[in-house]
């Protein structure tokens, strides 16, 4: 049996997990993984939760709570199963017994959607935990296409809407054009999630410093490459929140400035969770039909970035070792 103990409280909005060690001998053991997942879900949304675990009243209780699909979800995506017909193969031929009550597959897809904002609160809570006292943040984009170049014209995927609609960009660290969309992320020094968007391929980077400001960040120093190099927004960024955006500078330029080594090496770190979560969490393999269904998936994503990375925290384990954070 695995043994655990969540000691928790509440104290300026921040909770702190202290768990004891678990006995799982299998990191890739489903089931206790799904524990613990659940008893960090619970553990957060304690206050919002009644007592079978939902958000809300269900006048037919469902067969999984609300907090039991989000653990289920984050358990998934955290040992590498990005496919819910594999996930639900797996459950109903090895963990039939630890899951009696499994929910069809579409019935999950659905209420996973519906429970996109829980998941969203979850991911910001434990992030601005381990991000107090920061005041380095760094700013990248990493290409998410949906298809291949090739099928660009007769794919209909995400298509439902002409405004969210995918298309082409460049990506420049590739140097090849793709179809799809961009993901736009702001993390701290240490690698853990601020702030995220998703927008068209086609968008450059630099429009996406006129969302940091309505992000939360205020009095810091932001860390970019040579695609955010602007005068003009830097301006903006330090008169409206007192942020100080850090580029490199072209060699053309005049009165050019050395890059300060330091920042060099702070932004290693979010090219190092981007390797991640195209090997590891497989950012870059869509199975999403829909802008929302891909949305929701890259969240996921985040999300199990998020709590394996608290769970290292609270195991006094390096932070950004995400395969081995389930080795106990």
């Amino acid at each position: 049996k695995m043994e655990e103990k969540v000691v928790h409280y509440i104290d300026n909005q921040y909770i702190k997990e202290y768990l004891t060690p678990i006995k799982c001998f299998f990191m890739h053991n489903l089931s206790s993984n799904f524990c613990l997942f659940l008893n960090i879900t619970k553990s957060v949304f304690k206050s919002c939760i009644n007592n079978e675990g939902n958000f809300k009243f269900y006048p037919r209780l469902p067969k999984l709570s609300d907090c039991q699909i989000i653990a289920l979800c984050l358990t998934a995506e955290s040992i590498g199963i990005d496919s819910e017909n594999y996930l639900f193969g797996k459950l109903n031929k090895d963990y039939r017994v630890d899951f009696p009550n499994l929910i069809h597959r579409s019935n999950f897809n659905r209420r996973r959607k519906i429970l996109a904002p829980y998941l969203q609160q979850l991911n910001q809570f434990l992030a601005d935990g381990m991000n107090q006292s920061e005041n380095a943040f760094i700013v990248d984009s990493i290409p998410v296409p949906v298809c291949k170049i090739a099928r660009e014209k007769s794919s209909r995927v995400c298509r439902e809407n002409f405004e969210t609609a995918p298309d082409k960009g460049y990506s420049a660290v590739n140097k090849a054009w793709y179809f799809g969309y961009k993901l736009h992320l702001v993390t701290s020094v240490k690698g853990v999630f601020h702030s995220m968007d998703l927008t068209k391929a086609s968008v450059h980077d630099i429009h996406y410093l006129n969302e940091v400001k309505h992000s939360g960040l205020n009095n810091c120093t932001l860390i970019g490459d040579k695609g955010y190099l602007s005068k003009t927004y830097q301006t903006d960024l330090f008169n409206t929140v007192r942020i100080e955006l850090k580029t490199p500078m072209r060699n053309n330029q005049q009165n050019k400035e050395r890059f300060e080594p330091v920042f060099r090496r702070f932004r290693k770190r979010i090219e190092t969770l981007f390797a991640q979560l195209c090997d590891q969490f497989m950012l870059k393999r869509n199975y999403a039909k829909t802008v929302p269904g891909l949305s929701v998936r890259i969240l996921t994503k985040f999300t199990a970035i998020t709590c394996l990375q608290f769970i290292n925290s609270n195991n006094n384990k390096p932070l950004n070792h995400l395969k081995y954070a389930l080795a106990f």
